[in-house]
């Protein structure tokens, strides 16, 4: 079984897991990490087939909970009792399932804008329609072929100039295959929708409220998670990249009164 590829940064406090989303890399959270380091150690981790990480060749290791999995790993090998997760995007289905697995193992958990994390049953089922045509014609268009994908870097238009060129330089080293198996078998059953009512931990989401498909998902999630706060900042989707001190400012305050 391939391990994830995670680093620790400097910083004080308890550990924080940074999960970034679909074609990005853990250089997503760049503009964060100073301010975060005021109060925690964050400790960023990339999906499989992104950027450095390995591309399993097994199915499985796609999975949710093969990611919860792992991030446990990560905390058992940093021998610490708790931390906190935050997720943005696709990771933020990961940290949130997490969360619910492992929620003696949470002082609290923060998460952006998600629509995998969210979806309905008709979402869900349109992407599992499509993964497998979607699978085969990435893997045989290799890079180009994920350059077309909507949410590449390369197509972002609000995004930092300098992180937006980091971006598009990580995402040549992105595995047609991981990123393919990435779409068939992670975020088509990634939602946690139907079990965030069971959330029992301190929840902050930092919510860009210019993100019209996200309202309604935002809407379930205020009115179905337990112990949930809502942050709005003025932004769409890339919450910690396009509007990186409010979401820093956010996630501090959190922490503080979670710590």
């Amino acid at each position: 079984m391939a391990d994830l590829n995670w680093e620790v940064h400097d910083g004080s406090g308890p550990y924080l897991l940074l999960v970034h989303g679909m074609l990005s890399s853990r250089n997503q959270w760049l503009p964060n990490l100073e301010d975060l380091a005021k109060v925690c150690r964050p400790v960023t981790v990339e999906l499989y087939g992104h950027h450095q990480a390995p591309t399993p060749i097994e199915p499985d290791q796609y999975l949710p909970e093969s990611y919860v999995a792992q991030f446990e790993k990560i905390r058992m090998h940093l021998q610490s009792p708790k931390w906190f997760v935050c997720g943005s995007s696709l990771g933020a289905a990961l940290t949130m399932r997490y969360a619910l697995t492992h929620s003696h193992r949470i002082h609290g958990q923060v998460f952006t804008n998600s629509n995998s994390a969210l979806a309905d049953p008709t979402l869900q089922s349109g992407w599992k329609s499509n993964a497998e045509k979607a699978r085969n014609s990435l893997i045989e268009g290799g890079l180009p072929a994920l350059d077309r994908i909507a949410v590449h870097p390369r197509h972002a238009k609000r995004l930092p100039s300098e992180l937006k060129d980091q971006l598009v330089a990580d995402s040549r080293m992105h595995s047609p295959l991981g990123i393919a198996n990435t779409m068939t078998y992670t975020t088509p059953v990634s939602s946690v929708r139907n079990t965030i009512q069971n959330n029992s931990v301190p929840a902050l989401l930092v919510c860009g409220k210019y993100e019209k498909r996200f309202q309604a998902h935002r809407e379930y999630a205020e009115k179905h998670m337990p112990h949930l706060r809502i942050e709005y900042v003025s932004t769409s989707h890339a919450v910690s990249m396009q509007a990186a001190s409010e979401f820093n400012h956010e996630v501090c305050t959190f922490i503080r009164s979670q710590s």
